[in-house]
């Protein structure tokens, strides 16, 4: 009686629901579409995208926000990052970003720390606003084509428009939101996180395509039926997974920059994934297999 009444809720709820995916997608779109006006962009870009200096300063006992506070008035977009021990945690130096020159950089941090940088205690890099502009360009091109390489496996695998379309909508409405989150909480995304959401186009589909399979190409059970038997599957796999990112966010958050934003990322989009997945591709599915049968 109790399975009887959810999937009576469900019935009548499954195309209701679609409004949260639907205002979560719309308010994405408008609030990229207005960040792109007013920044030239989709996405915050740190200095591997932008071009600019990074340098790597070995020094542990330095006073990280006593430093930021006083190079933040010669270097305006800089961003400091501590260096720590990966098993104690303890600070062992730290990196500056600005996309200023390296000389002026240089200068200006050797002027607050009150001794000479050189090759020993420190390591400068530099690249040119071009090579980065390029560089990013053709990261942009990777995920537009693994995109589209991902859309035609889809329909090759289901060869029916609307459930494949369902998959690829899903899959897009994750990476949008994805993005909007990431630029609400302010992250400037290096070439590590834009590579983060090639994995994150991966995470996406795998769930999509195995409640699509369960639905067109098995005929055991009703359609409830076969929706929650794939959701017991695949809410396993991305919760393992979520569980996974989570403890290694958890470990590394102080101790790689790189890292942090990869695994903050996949987090994002993991959660939204479940969103896209479990309430609009499978209300998608059921109205479309609902309107198949009659």
């Amino acid at each position: 009686m109790e399975e009887q009444n959810s999937k009576n809720w469900y019935d009548k709820s499954h195309k209701i629901m679609l409004i949260i995916p639907l205002v979560l997608f719309l308010f994405s779109i408008i609030y990229l579409y207005n960040f792109n006006e007013k920044n030239g962009d989709i996405i915050h870009k740190d200095v591997s995208l932008t071009g600019g200096t990074t340098i790597a300063v070995f020094d542990g006992s330095v006073d990280i926000d006593k430093l930021t506070k006083t190079l933040k008035e010669q270097l305006p977009d800089l961003n400091i990052r501590v260096i720590s021990d990966i098993l104690t945690g303890k600070q062992k130096g730290f990196f500056i970003t600005t996309k200023e020159d390296a000389n002026k950089t240089k200068s200006a941090l050797e002027k607050d720390l009150g001794y000479a940088l050189t090759t020993e205690n420190s390591s400068v890099e530099f690249s040119s606003s071009t090579l980065s502009a390029g560089f990013y360009q053709q990261l942009k091109y990777a995920i537009l084509l693994s995109f589209i390489f991902m859309a035609l496996v889809v329909f090759v695998i289901f060869r029916t428009p609307a459930p494949s379309g369902a998959v690829i909508l899903c899959a897009l409405a994750d990476i949008i939101m994805t993005i909007a989150t990431v630029n609400l909480i302010g992250m400037h995304l290096s070439s590590a996180g834009i590579i983060a959401f090639l994995m994150l186009i991966g995470y996406s589909v795998d769930t999509d395509i195995l409640l699509t399979t369960r639905l067109i190409k098995k005929h055991e059970g009703s359609i409830n039926h076969r929706v929650f038997d794939a959701f017991k599957t695949g809410i396993t796999m991305t919760l393992t997974s979520i569980a996974a990112v989570s403890v290694s966010l958890i470990a590394i958050y102080s101790l790689s920059e790189t890292l942090r934003q990869i695994f903050t990322i996949l987090l994002i989009g993991l959660g939204f994934d479940i969103i896209n997945t479990w309430i609009t591709n499978a209300s998608l599915l059921k109205w479309y297999m609902e309107a198949k049968n009659k």
